[in-house]
């Protein structure tokens, strides 16, 4: 699923070249913010051994709080901060997402088949 997302990004960025480097930077902070909330979220969730049903479902909030935290912080950073064009740096993100979503459900329909 990382794959998925970094070359979504990769080719928004290269897209986005056209309308000039910061446009191109905004996408790569954008998708990048999103990959890193979805690793950290990951890390959260699946280390530290096996834990009961409420240990699950802990690690599961905590993980997904996180996240969005990440991804929060790099849109602002990205936007008010570093004064990249919103409309690449949320496109960078959106694409991300959807990056992920689709690879899910291609890796969940292999399982289910």
């Amino acid at each position: 699923m990382v794959i998925h997302q970094i070359a979504v990004t990769l080719l928004l960025a290269l897209i986005c070249l056209l309308s000039g480097p910061k446009a191109s930077a905004g996408a790569l902070v954008g998708g990048m913010s999103m990959l890193l909330g979805g690793l950290a979220a990951a890390v959260v969730m699946f280390t530290g051994g096996v834990p009961g049903g409420a240990g699950w479902l802990i690690r599961l909030l905590l993980g997904t709080a996180l996240k969005w935290s990440l991804v929060v912080v790099g849109l602002y950073l990205a936007i008010a901060t570093w004064k990249l064009p919103a409309p690449a740096v949320l496109a960078g993100a959106a694409l991300a997402a959807a990056a992920f979503l689709l690879a899910a459900r291609q890796w969940n329909r292999g399982r289910t088949a």
